[in-house]
């Protein structure tokens, strides 16, 4: 079977283990198709009405005026999930704004490639900067960011995270969960999809990467500082950091 000592080592976390789209050199043809995948990706993976409706809903309907909610997407790819958190609020009737940033020059660029989206401000930033800013967001969030972090990273998040929102506010950390059964159901599930819409992306071997890479819930229970919350993210294959901003 193929990528069976991987199965049989998922006791423990790969941090020396590396996705190939985080090569400065990669592929950029195969990067650019990885980037349009992930839209279908986290439609499957990532409950984006969950996240509007666990996260954003309550923190619109228990702010006073009609000011938007502001929301910051750390590590936001191809910035595919605040474009449909963006529209799925909306629908609602929520007003909603997002600044989405990434590290990455080559996720910023590729993501002010697509359609404008009217409350989405991209930007090749770290959450450092924003804090140099004095900026505060009423939600915090991110999407597959802390598998890619070694400890100190994680610290750095967390700490930046509790900084950058606002009194009332929440952060949510959510990412994919480690684990046999998850990542038999990803090798299966995108050997079947690769040739017809995964081809010439980077998905399928750093989607195994990244369960490799991911935390269990107790992991990320053990390396969280006090006030903050790991659970399951919904689903099976899903975890998330929460934290809480007390009220000013």
């Amino acid at each position: 079977m193929p990528h069976l000592p991987h199965l049989l080592h998922l006791r423990h976390r790969a941090d020396d283990a590396h996705e190939l789209m985080d090569a400065p050199d990669c592929d950029p043809v195969r990067l650019e198709h990885t980037f349009r995948r992930f839209a279908l990706v986290n439609a499957i993976v990532s409950d984006i009405d969950g996240m509007l409706a666990r996260d954003i809903a309550p923190v619109a309907s228990a702010r006073p005026g009609s000011r938007p909610v502001r929301l910051l997407d750390v590590g936001t790819g191809g910035a595919d999930v605040p474009r449909a958190l963006i529209a799925r609020a909306r629908r609602r009737g929520i007003d909603l704004e997002v600044v989405a940033i990434d590290p990455d020059e080559r996720a910023i660029a590729f993501a002010r490639s697509q359609p404008r989206v009217d409350g989405l401000t991209l930007r090749v930033a770290h959450t450092g900067d924003l804090i140099a800013e004095g900026e505060r967001f009423d939600v915090v969030m991110s999407n597959h960011v802390v598998h890619h972090l070694d400890a100190q990273g994680l610290g750095v998040l967390l700490a930046d995270s509790e900084r950058l929102v606002a009194p009332g506010g929440v952060v949510v950390h959510r990412d994919l969960a480690r684990s046999r059964l998850g990542y038999v159901a990803f090798a299966v599930g995108t050997a079947l999809v690769h040739p017809f819409l995964l081809r010439g992306s980077f998905i399928r071997p750093d989607g195994l990467t990244s369960i490799r890479r991911s935390h269990t819930v107790a992991e990320l229970a053990a390396a969280a500082p006090d006030g903050w919350q790991a659970r399951g993210g919904g689903a099976r294959w899903r975890l998330e950091l929460r934290y809480e901003a007390p009220d000013a």
